[in-house]
Parts: C-alpha cells; sequence; structure tokens
C-alpha cells in the first residue's frame, strides 16, 4: 500500500496586511483618535494660563505649564457665594457611592440568588417585572419618588439618594447575578441542601465565595453609574449632600467676569478621575468576570 506524498501548498503566500487588516487598523485609530483628542484638549487647556488660551490654539503645547487651575478649580472654584471647590462635592459623592454600592450590590445578589435556586411560584414573573424596570426611563419615576419620600420625611437628605440608587441599581444587579448563578451547576446547591444548610448558609458559605467575577463586573458598573450621576443627585440628595457631578455643573456656570476655561477643564478631568481609574486599574478583572458567566443565562 503506496504512502501518499504530502500536499505542497500552491498558490501566492497570503499578504500580513490585507485590505480588510488595514480598514480596520484604519478604523480603530481614527475610533481612538474621536475619544482621545477632546482628552487632550482638555489635559492641555487646564495646564495653560488664560492668555494662551485666549490665542485659540487649542492644540498648543503650554508655554509654562502650571497646575495652578488645577488647585483653583479642587480647592477655590466658586459655586454661586461659596468658593471651596469640587472638593466638597468630592466628599459628598464617596458619602454616597459607598453604602449605594454596597447596598445595591447586596440586594442584587439575594434577589438573584432566590430566583436562581428557591424557586417559588411566580418567580418568572417577578423576574419579569422586576427587569421591565430597568428599561423604563428613570425621569418617569422622580415625581413619584419625590412625592414619596416628601411624605416619609426624608426627601433631601443622604439617605434619600442612597435608597434610590439602590432601587434603581437593584434591576439591573438582580439581572447580572441571576444569571452568573444559574450557570452554576446545581449540584452544589443540592449537596448542600442535603447537608442541612439552609438559606443563609448556602448564600455566605457557598455561593458568595463563588461571586468575585461578578462581584468585580457589579461594582465596576455602580461605582460608574452612580459617581457620573447628576439629575438623582440633583433631584434627591439635597442642597447639602450635592455630588461631585452637580458641583461640576455649578462651577462651569457660575461665572462673574471672564470665563476660566483651565479651570473648567481641570475640574471636569478630577470629577472624571475616579470612574477612569476604576476602568484602568479593573478593566481586566470585568473582561473575566463578564466571561466568568455575567452574561450567561
Amino acid at each position: 500500500m503506496s504512502s501518499l506524498a504530502p500536499i505542497e501548498p500552491r498558490g501566492p503566500k497570503p499578504p500580513h496586511l490585507s485590505i480588510g487588516r488595514i480598514g480596520l487598523y484604519a478604523f480603530l485609530v481614527c475610533a481612538a483618535a474621536f475619544f482621545l483628542l477632546p482628552v487632550l484638549i482638555m489635559v492641555l487647556t487646564s495646564l495653560k494660563t488664560m492668555d494662551e488660551i485666549r490665542l485659540g490654539q487649542i492644540f498648543a503645547l503650554p508655554g509654562s505649564p502650571s497646575l495652578s487651575a488645577w488647585w483653583t478649580a479642587w480647592g477655590e472654584a466658586c459655586t454661586g457665594l461659596r468658593c471651596d471647590g469640587i472638593s466638597v462635592g468630592f466628599w459628598n459623592s464617596v458619602r454616597i457611592l459607598v453604602p449605594s454600592v454596597v447596598l445595591s450590590i447586596a440586594v442584587g445578589a439575594l434577589n438573584g440568588y432566590a430566583l436562581s435556586f428557591w424557586r417559588v411560584r411566580g418567580a418568572n414573573l417577578l423576574f419579569a417585572v422586576l427587569l421591565a424596570g430597568a428599561f423604563i426611563p428613570y425621569q418617569v419615576f422622580i415625581y413619584p419618588l419625590v412625592r414619596l419620600f416628601s411624605m416619609g420625611g426624608i426627601y433631601n437628605t443622604l439617605a434619600n439618594i442612597v435608597i434610590v440608587h439602590v432601587i434603581f441599581g437593584m434591576p439591573v444587579m438582580t439581572l447580572l447575578f441571576r444569571n452568573y448563578y444559574s450557570s452554576l451547576p446545581v449540584e452544589l446547591f443540592k449537596a448542600a441542601r442535603v447537608d442541612g444548610a439552609g438559606f443563609w448558609q448556602i448564600f455566605f458559605h457557598v455561593l458568595l465565595p463563588m461571586s468575585a467575577p461578578i462581584g468585580v463586573v457589579a461594582v465596576i458598573l455602580q461605582v460608574t453609574g452612580i459617581w457620573n450621576d447628576f439629575i438623582l443627585g440633583l433631584v434627591f440628595a439635597g442642597r447639602e449632600n450635592l455630588p461631585m457631578t452637580v458641583q461640576l455643573n455649578n462651577v462651569v456656570n457660575s461665572t462673574t467676569g471672564e470665563r476660566l476655561y483651565n479651570v473648567n477643564m481641570a475640574a471636569t478631568i478630577l470629577t472624571a478621575a475616579v470612574p477612569l481609574a476604576v476602568y484602568f486599574l479593573s478593566g481586566r478583572w470585568f473582561v473575566r468576570g463578564i466571561a466568568a458567566g455575567a452574561i450567561k443565562g
């Protein structure tokens, strides 16, 4: 029996850079430039003096870079009659962010756990109703919630804005955790039940230690969403608890005399620093969390 001769490849070798690959690279470069050019302009403007800004050369490098605009934006920029910068808004945002993230993720994890393993009558209908809330514009709920919290006596307080963020974060958090827990082997749950574990024991000792990947995804989504929120903080936080985004709006729109564009740009970058840091420092864990089952179900 004769052995088959190896088949020699024929034809020209395909080029490393095809037209499609070149087009893909060109698109990626254009997309990166589209998003990075405004950031570059903001950074350059924040480092310039007002005399340099008046020249209108937005892409020109600052002649003598200075961080004075950054210090002014942080601690001296005026919002109406107050001139204490956006540092007050930063700490208000931290006070709002921490309890809102913790509570919304805890409620979402519990809901997802209950809907995945403790199937009660009407669980699918409840999940569908809860999920529908994620697709309704939250502006529709603002006036009813204002009336409700006013009657409850907590309107315009720190507790008010935290509860609001927990409410609006619950549908998405429930969806994430429910889909993630549904992708886990049900044998883990059954084995724990055979060993006599109850609702809370299974949650804390079995599922919660396995929830790190989806927990990172939930933290990133909630941190960026709550930190970047404007309208909910404006309506529900109260004058003494206004978040950083509202303070930024007040700084940019409170002008007496010359508009200080370098200060405005510095304040904008400072406001965006937290979500940017979250993405840069934990982006790879976000991808791992998604791949581990965040969109399975």
